[in-house]
């Protein structure tokens, strides 16, 4: 079996993010509901990133390819610093007034009831289908001219090395669970599941983070985060429309033509990052 991660090396990079709370606060350019919408997905992304590092350990015995073996220590230590990093972030968001606790519990729950239900390689799946999601959000912060135009740098930055890393590691999961035994019919059923569960908490979540900020009854912030996600970005979300869409081709593989070049153009414009973690120690957790 061919893995696409032996020609996608990639790195961890062990970086820290401090937040102030006066650089936090609405830092997509002072707009309310377009900076709730990238603050509540920070708040899946603690209790996502360790159930994402379990389904791929769970499934390491069957890893053979010394390329991908590599690729999944390597795919582990940096979710372990997403996981560190969005930690932090979402305590500065806990500090506005936001009800990030009970948030995250609820994403736990979720979880928990996925881990009850499922056997592990259909938790692998659920991986998977995430991961597309989450490399897929990462395009947009990475190729809109837009999507950041007017935020705060510092926090602009961590989102664009989380993005960064999503599309380098995207292969990994998805290498794991074709080794693993998983088939086509059985990914595309639980992509189906986890685009139902998981855009209805996008949903739920935006909700609440705007109850938050008083603004969950204004239609003029409704609008405005309706234009940023459909409109602006250059295209928007519905530009990612066939690339979702086109998980559910049979021969799929998140590394599709042409996918590696746009990644070295992305490394070479965040290069920055690279002298960060050149500068930090080199110890992060994978578990």
């Amino acid at each position: 079996m061919r893995f696409a991660m032996s020609i996608v090396p990639f790195e961890v990079r062990n970086l820290t993010f401090p937040l102030s709370p006066a650089r936090a606060r609405f830092w997509v350019g002072g707009r309310k509901a377009v900076t709730a919408f990238w603050d509540m997905l920070s708040i899946f992304f603690p209790e996502g990133e360790r159930f994402f590092i379990e389904s791929v350990n769970a499934h390491r015995q069957h890893v053979t390819d010394p390329a991908l073996q590599q690729a999944v220590q390597k795919f582990c230590g940096q979710e372990g610093v997403h996981r560190r990093e969005h930690a932090r972030y979402n305590e500065t968001l806990a500090a506005f007034g936001y009800p990030v606790e009970e948030m995250e519990r609820r994403v736990s729950r979720v979880l928990n009831v996925v881990r009850f239900l499922l056997p592990k390689r259909l938790q692998l799946a659920v991986t998977v289908s995430l991961e597309h999601f989450t490399a897929l959000l990462g395009e947009l912060v990475l190729t809109s001219r837009t999507g950041l135009a007017g935020a705060d740098p510092e926090v602009a930055k961590l989102w664009r090395w989380h993005s960064l890393e999503e599309n380098e590691h995207k292969a990994v999961a998805f290498d794991v669970y074709r080794a693993a035994g998983g088939g086509y019919v059985e990914r595309c059923v639980i992509m189906l599941l986890t685009s139902l569960i998981f855009w209805g908490k996008v949903v739920e979540q935006q909700a609440r983070m705007m109850w938050a900020d008083g603004t969950l009854f204004r239609l003029s912030e409704h609008a405005d985060l309706f234009r940023y996600l459909f409109r602006n970005n250059d295209g928007g979300m519905q530009r990612l429309l066939p690339k979702y869409l086109s998980f559910f081709r049979r021969d799929f593989h998140p590394f599709a033509p042409g996918d590696t070049e746009q990644l070295e153009q992305w490394r070479a414009q965040l290069a920055d990052l690279d002298s960060m973690a050149a500068s930090s120690p080199a110890n992060v957790s994978t578990t």
